[in-house]
């Protein structure tokens, strides 16, 4: 097998260890537990948000495999040994050549064994054109490169730098600086939020207030408060089998056995379903009095907007604690009080009468645009100014808050603070809504976009002894990220376990330049030796558009200290992605795209490498990046999946693995027939397959993926040059037949993938796209079919007890016929969901032919599930009768 990298026009350029093989296995056991415990891995990344940002286990192994390829550059120093270099690899260059060069397809894992140690490497320039939320800088700057990052949007651009002066950052004095702007407001924003501790005549912490929006019944009047159900929270402690519900007779908030069922409240007898509100699906209000059903967001625009009512506490008091109290009567809910309603009037009239606070917050109008005027129209729902996400008491707290940090006079200091404020603010506005099954509150972008609660909670600002989102647990992960920027450690599994390294002396940060800009201007020729990136994909997430949420407010202290902050809001029309509301599809994306990989070829030096992380899709996508990379003059010489822990574009399904992608400046390219070049992705696609099943455990999926980058490769020595018959075909209509001869080597499908999941203990969304992908299965089939769905967060297959998918195999059933539209699984499961209810089958038995396809998969289905019913459901039982 030919040599995967070597350049078509420079047979003596080196071949880097990504090229030849890259761990996955490994990456992938650390991303799984650092994509769900991100505070402990790498706390740098949890100081700010920001949308779809990579793991940094997966680009800290990018970067090892990427930029280690001189070993005389090369110095390996063990954590925690105060920078002594090891002796094993100190003077022995022989040694790290040796592990460089011993990375190869089959088997790749002998420069893992420098991951978990302090790596330097000298004379390395970096460039990350698309630096988003900064990991990629990040894990760069702890190899002791030099780099230089670029993003058009500010909030990205401030959210990166922030994290690269972290490891510059002496963590005393941001504690010295918290401490000062404590002691000027705190005590001030926590009168706000106590309430009448409803064991004693004293105060408890509000940790959140409950509102709720109502509108007035079109047809008599009536005020209707806009609840889905009455649930208040779940139980805990001795009441964790109970949940606390609303009473909408006397608003009391009682414990009840079952929210679902019939109950009495405690406090006035009155009867009802906790379940039943008086919200429905698809936005509609229905009127208790009379029963009219409206429109919720054409009754806001008709009566001129909502009221909004408080109607209930979480508190938690500090001097019950202090006494013993059992702890439900020390943290629990109760109905509003009017005290409660008269300390939020006192705060409304602060807020009225403080003109001055009012500079502290934004004044800015929401601009229109698809997340705000299409995808879910907040317009609708009565918002029009930013301010309108919030009450007058959050808008005084925040301003409060904001003021103290602005008088700061460190401005390092001052924007570490500024940071904090920044993020908090995802769950302290009236656009977070809270999770009863969970006790706390959400944050505004749990869908990736702006969706305005009819219940929305409010958070006690500055911070109770417990509840999430406050300024001072906002304060500790910061802090947790400037003390890991400075000395960060490694986890890793190390004989099965995960550990954590001792600290590393390279801190965070040094030697990174951060410009905030088109990176399509990038002025720069043969100037970087790599660039490691993420750069936008067709469909992304428009972050424009939602970074508007952090940069009105990051705008007030930053406007007159940086450039790019001085505008209403974030740019837009300069962005590469899809906009539909800018009229930006499919065709303006590859051109964009087209120009900025234009940029990145310049920027690189000739023996030069581009690495980065693309979104998983279809083959007319890989069609369109492959022609985009190539007409530019680059050449792919591997892929591979990976772990990627990002969110899909509004919807809360998790999609987690992406492809990493190795491309190489080009050299003069070949002409060739398809027909050879087809014989050629044939051969290569073969050797590929044989040279990754010799002793790597890895799916038919990550095979395929990685069997497809070599074939690029083959393809890309001649893009633009293949013939077929008399035409020159393009990197479309090429992928496309990978693609197909890739396909071919896999019958796995729908069922398949459904009995695997079938016999795992906690499948979820993520086992779903690791057993699909390279496979003939598809999730959105799937999906369509009722064989899964996410919930709540929760990942639900479609089994024969599943509501959803039975009602999904009636409806096919209904539809007549002899059985020919149905699969075999709906079948089976048909007929198991019968002979559960005492439901003769006969006459389907009859309709249907039943083949060895059906009997086969009913032996499956009992394996898979230890459900022996489903050996009898074809015959044999008497319930079902002979046939």
């Amino acid at each position: 097998m030919s040599d995967p990298s070597s350049s078509s026009d420079d047979s003596e350029r080196r071949t880097l260890p990504i090229e030849r093989g890259f761990p996955i296995e490994r990456i992938n056991e650390i991303a799984e537990k650092e994509g769900r415990a991100k505070m402990y891995y790498r706390p740098i990344y949890t100081m700010h948000k920001w949308w779809a940002r990579r793991l940094g286990c997966v680009f800290r192994s990018i970067s090892l495999y990427t930029l280690l390829d001189d070993p005389d550059a090369v110095e390996v120093f063990e954590p925690g040994n105060n920078g002594t270099t090891l002796d094993d690899f100190g003077g022995g260059s022989t040694d790290v050549a040796a592990l460089i060069d011993n990375v190869d397809l089959a088997d790749p894992e002998s420069l893992w064994e420098l991951y978990p140690k302090d790596v330097r490497i000298k004379n390395k320039k970096i460039l990350d054109p698309f630096m988003g939320g900064g990991t990629s800088l990040v894990e760069a700057s702890r190899f002791g490169v030099t780099a230089d990052g670029y993003d058009l949007n500010p909030v990205a651009w401030f959210v990166t730098k922030k994290e690269l002066d972290a490891g510059q950052t002496d963590v005393s004095e941001l504690e010295a600086a918290f401490e000062t702007v404590k002691a000027d407001v705190a005590d001030e924003i926590l009168e706000y939020y106590k309430t009448p501790c409803p064991n004693g005549d004293h105060d408890a912490d509000v940790m959140y207030n409950f509102w709720v929006k109502e509108l007035d019944c079109t047809s008599c009047g009536h005020t209707v408060p806009l609840f889905k159900d009455y649930r208040v929270a779940k139980g805990r402690y001795e009441n964790d089998d109970k949940y606390n519900v609303l009473c909408p007779d006397c608003g009391a908030v009682v414990l009840v056995d079952d929210w679902r069922e019939e109950c009495s409240c405690a406090a006035c007898d009155h009867e009802f379903v906790p379940e039943e509100g008086n919200v429905s699906r698809g936005g509609k209000y229905t009127c208790s009095d009379c029963g009219q059903q409206y429109g919720i967001t054409d009754a806001i625009q008709e009566q001129g907007g909502y009221d909004l009512r408080l109607y209930a506490v979480e508190y938690y008091c500090p001097e019950c604690d202090d006494h013993g109290r059992s702890k439900s009567a020390v943290k629990g809910y109760k109905a509003a009080s009017d005290a409660d309603i008269e300390l939020f009037e006192q705060a409304r009239e602060e807020w009225e009468s403080r003109e001055a606070l009012h500079e502290y917050v934004p004044d800015e109008d929401i601009p229109p645009g698809h997340m705000t005027s299409e995808r879910n129209p907040v317009f609708d729902h009565g918002y029009e100014k930013w301010v309108d996400m919030y009450n007058e008491r959050q808008l005084l707290c925040l301003s409060k808050l904001l003021r103290s940090i602005d008088s700061v006079q460190d401005r390092n200091l001052r924007e570490f603070l500024l940071l904090t404020f920044s993020d908090f603010l995802r769950t302290n506005s009236l656009m977070c809504s809270y999770q009863p099954s969970r006790n706390h509150s959400n944050h505004i972008f749990k869908t990736n976009s702006f969706d305005p609660p009819n219940q929305p909670s409010e958070g006690n600002v500055w911070g109770a002894k417990y509840g999430m989102g406050t300024f001072e647990s906002a304060w500790d992960m910061v802090i947790s990220g400037v003390e890991y920027a400075n000395e960060p450690t490694e986890r890793y599994l190390k004989s099965g376990s995960m550990v954590e390294s001792e600290l590393f002396s390279q801190p965070i940060g040094e030697d990174i330049t951060v410009h905030r800009g088109d990176m399509r201007l990038i002025d720069v020729s043969s100037g970087y030796d790599a660039v490691i990136t993420d750069p936008p994909y067709y469909d992304n997430i428009i972050y424009s558009e939602v970074s508007d949420f952090f940069y009105v407010w990051q705008k007030i202290l930053l406007e007159d200290e940086y450039d790019g902050f001085d505008q209403d809001k974030t740019p837009r029309a300069e962005s590469i992605v899809s906009n539909p509301f800018l009229g930006k599809g499919s065709e303006e994306f590859e051109t964009e795209l087209h120009e900025a990989f234009t940029a990145i070829h310049k920027a690189l030096k000739d023996d030069g490498v581009l690495t980065f992380t693309y979104h998983h899709s279809d083959s007319e996508s890989w069609g369109e990046l492959l022609e985009s990379l190539c007409d530019v003059g680059f050449e792919v010489t591997a892929t591979y999946p990976i772990s990627a822990d990002m969110h899909k574009f509004i919807g809360g399904e998790v999609v987690e693995f992406d492809i990493v992608i190795v491309a190489r400046p080009a050299g003069e390219r070949d002409p060739i027939s398809w027909k050879n070049l087809r014989r050629n992705i044939f051969k290569t696609a073969k050797q590929t397959h044989a040279r990754l099943t010799e002793n790597r455990d890895l799916t038919d999926g990550d095979i395929g993926v990685i069997e497809m980058g070599r074939c690029f490769h083959e393809y890309s020595k001649h893009h633009g040059q293949v013939r077929r018959g008399d035409e020159i075909m393009s990197a479309k209509e090429v992928v496309s037949e990978i693609y197909g001869i890739i396909q071919e080597s896999s019958d796995v499908g729908e069922i398949d993938v459904f009995l695997d999941l079938l016999e795992m203990d906690d499948p979820s969304y993520n086992d779903l796209n690791m057993l699909t992908r390279g496979t003939n299965a598809n999730p959105e089939r799937m999906k369509a079919e009722k064989l899964y769905r996410v919930e709540n967060g929760d990942f639900v297959l479609g089994t024969w007890r599943d509501e959803p998918r039975m009602a999904h195999i009636q409806t096919q059933v209904n539809g007549g016929g002899n059985g020919e539209h149905l699969s075999a699984l709906d079948k089976a499961q048909f007929l198991r969901y019968r002979y559960e209810h005492g439901k003769v089958n006969d006459t389907y038995l009859d309709m249907w032919t039943i083949e060895s396809e059906l009997r086969d998969l009913c032996e499956d289905l009992a394996d898979a599930t230890g459900d022996e019913v489903y050996r009898r459901v074809l015959g044999g039982d008497t319930t079902l009768g002979d046939f």
